[in-house]
């Protein structure tokens, strides 16, 4: 099984914080229940090239807080790298929203059509002692900083992100969320 096979075997899937939400509540801690929904689309993808060897993954995101559940959707190409696992990030395709960019509505797209987002600076993730570790800081504007870093591992995945304007935290929590399988 090659590096990538294996990163993505950790990915692919459904997953939620079920767990580590119900222990904040119980200590009385606002934290939000959150859930990944990862499926890997090469096959709804046209024009690839008996070459092309990454993987087109489909992250569909929900956070409920306060009631209010926020569906987001990413479009990540995975690739092998000497240094690692890199993820590159892709803009939504056209005709699509966050809530109906989902693998259930997800149609033939056009790689010729894709464009790589010019504001997330790619991920690199390395394996240390059994986990895939990294991330990336990106500038979406000269004001705007978001910050990505991530463990996947079989025990799951654990995500932090977090968004500051003018340094200043407008997103993001103070620990990790971390996501277990469930499907």
């Amino acid at each position: 099984m090659s590096k990538l096979t294996g990163f993505i075997k950790l990915l692919e899937g459904h997953f939620d914080n079920q767990r580590q939400f119900e222990e904040k509540k119980r200590q009385g801690i606002d934290f939000p229940y959150a859930k990944h929904i990862n499926t890997i689309c090469n096959d709804k993808i046209d024009h690839l090239g008996q070459e092309f060897d990454g993987i087109f993954l489909l992250e569909e995101s929900y956070y409920t807080t306060n009631g209010k559940t926020h569906a987001s959707a990413h479009l990540f190409l995975f690739t092998q790298e000497e240094e690692g696992i890199k993820l590159t990030s892709y803009e939504m395709p056209d005709g699509y929203t966050n809530d109906t960019f989902t693998a259930d509505n997800l149609t033939k797209l056009d790689f010729n059509n894709l464009k790589v987002s010019q504001k997330f600076t790619p991920a690199l993730y390395k394996f240390h002692d059994g986990v895939w570790e990294g991330g990336s800081v990106s500038m979406f504007s000269p004001v705007l900083k978001f910050s990505l870093w991530e463990r996947f591992s079989e025990n799951g995945l654990e995500v932090s992100e977090s968004m500051e304007v003018n340094g200043k935290k407008t997103f993001g929590f103070d620990e990790p969320i971390f996501y277990q399988r469930t499907e």
